[in-house]
């Protein structure tokens, strides 16, 4: 398998980088020559910024302004006038010390209106950055400009991450190398084709069919990588592209839809790891990752879910046992994938491709069901075993998501505090986020997942070259002395499963009813500020 696996580069091609940075007049050095940190001082403060369009780095004005607003004068706004239109009836953010007034694009954000209701009355410069390319700036923003912040303050650590984003920008690594796409494509219709060669030629041996159902699980896990890589708009960093490319990858082949995952995911980028706000770590009443959650005994309410979370009778059942039932439930987790992709087309918020998904995700029964069906010599029990061989062996993927998260910081709210009360965007990340190290031979079966941090930190990035960037977030972090959280792949599962299991112990004394939970040392540990 590794030998079949296209292998990863640190970072594009000089030539390619070259290529693509003519746009913009300059030509950036090879990436790995120039070892520090910082990009040219007048790129990260002055007028001109890198920013990245359809996957190439421009050299482009920082602001841009409509004819009509630079005739009138100049509105100063502070930063706690900011916060205090922080509402989906009346919402204001600052991006890069610019003050827009974003109301009205909740009804029609490309990404979701939950994204940008949690970061109304708030700092976006740099959540705005991860995920919007050039033209935003230029095409939308100015119409939504209302003034300038009069007393901004940001972090050292705020500032150096820029600096980071825009060398890496400058370096071309922000483009997508197409050789390592058109590789993993192939390897993906190997696995796919063989999946289906070893379904269909055997009419006796039933551990063939079985095996088969193996090879379909790991195309399954292998194909989300890629579907999360188009769901960022990672390859051709066109939306229309990437978005129907999801619809393939996604809908299609996996039956997982890309608009739930996009609503969900983009969310979750946003909030990670708040507890009333990440839906990634909104499992109740199978599963509680912090004692957070039982802050008053009652639960919570999600926005995400637009619902109580409630510490009910089927949680005291099974929350005792979910260090026991983590396993099994990841391995059947795919069918709770299919049922909230069809909620979630069936809900009443707008969408691009609605029909489109319904019928891509008809066609996936449609040929999962048929190949089941009709599997030569194959028995009823050797049908079901296919079935659940593939989703078990899918499975490894949600096993995979959460060793990034389940065991980091959480917090409550819509905004994490980290030093000196600072609402910092690249330290909550940091937090809430960890990598798992690997050797880079087996980056093919972590799918970039192994770079979460990196990833979280430059959502945009293509996978190939994360690796890269990890070395310079990383050097960052150490001499900021700014947390990094890393561990191997087994490492990360014990300290996950032992975090759980605290939670557990927690949930069936609370259950019993035998303690008091605000005044259980471990909840006042993890509710300490400071």
């Amino acid at each position: 398998l590794i030998a079949l696996a296209p292998r990863p580069r640190a970072v594009a091609d000089q030539n390619h980088i070259h290529a693509g940075l003519r746009r913009s007049g300059t030509m950036c050095p090879t990436p790995g020559k120039n070892e520090n940190t910082q990009a040219p001082k007048d790129a990260a403060t002055g007028d001109l910024v890198w920013r990245e369009e359809e996957g190439k780095s421009l050299l482009l004005p920082r602001h841009y302004s409509l004819e009509a607003n630079k005739s009138e004068p100049l509105r100063k706004i502070t930063v706690a006038e900011v916060a205090a239109h922080n509402t989906k009836d009346d919402l204001w953010v600052i991006i890069d010390s610019k003050v827009y007034d974003v109301t009205s694009v909740l009804k029609w954000h490309p990404g979701g209106h939950k994204t940008l209701e949690h970061m109304g009355g708030k700092n976006a410069t740099d959540a705005f950055a991860g995920f919007h390319p050039a033209k935003v700036y230029r095409t939308m923003l100015p119409n939504y400009y209302i003034g300038d912040v009069a007393d901004l303050k940001e972090s050292e650590i705020t500032l150096g991450f820029r600096r980071i984003q825009q060398r890496l920008l400058e370096e071309g690594v922000f483009e997508t190398r197409w050789s390592y796409y058109v590789q993993l494509v192939a390897w993906l219709a190997f696995l796919f084709a063989s999946a289906i060669a070893l379904a269909v030629t055997s009419e006796r041996f039933a551990g063939q069919h079985i095996f088969a159902g193996f090879v379909m699980g790991f195309f399954w896990q292998q194909c989300a990588f890629l579907g999360h890589d188009v769901g960022h708009n990672g390859v051709s960093h066109v939306r229309a592209k990437d978005l129907a490319s999801g619809l393939v990858i996604g809908n299609l082949l996996t039956g997982v839809g890309v608009n739930w995952w996009k609503h969900s995911h983009n969310v979750h980028h946003v909030m990670c790891n708040s507890v009333e706000h990440d839906p990634d770590i909104q499992h109740m009443p199978i599963f509680a990752v912090t004692p957070k959650i039982f802050r008053d005994q009652f639960g919570f309410f999600s926005s995400y879910q637009e619902r109580d979370i409630t510490f009910d009778a089927a949680a005291r059942v099974l929350l005792p046992y979910q260090h026991w039932l983590y396993y099994p439930v990841m391995a059947l987790a795919r069918f709770n994938l299919y049922v909230q992709s069809w909620i979630r087309l069936f809900s009443k918020d707008k969408m691009p491709y609605r029909y489109h998904e319904m019928v891509a995700n008809v066609l996936f029964l449609a040929w999962y069901i048929t190949l089941v069906a009709t599997m030569p010599g194959a028995s009823t029990a050797t049908k079901l075993g296919f079935t659940l061989m593939s989703h078990v062996v899918a499975g490894l993927l949600h096993v995979q998501i959460c060793l990034s998260h389940f065991a980091m910081e959480t917090y409550h709210g819509h905004a994490m505090k980290v030093v000196d009360g600072d609402d910092d965007w690249y330290r909550m990340q940091l937090r809430t986020t960890q990598d798992i190290v690997c050797h880079p031979l087996v980056d093919w079966f972590h799918g970039g997942l192994q770079f979460q941090i990196e990833h979280h930190l430059f959502p945009r990035v293509p996978r190939h070259n994360l690796r890269y960037v990890r070395s310079i977030v990383k050097a960052f972090c150490e001499e900021q002395g700014v947390v990094y959280n890393e561990q191997t792949w087994i490492e990360a599962q014990v300290q996950m499963i032992s975090r759980m299991k605290e939670t557990a112990v927690l949930a069936e004394k609370l259950g019993a009813g035998a303690i008091d939970i605000s005044s259980q040392p471990i909840v006042e540990g993890f509710f300490a500020e400071g």
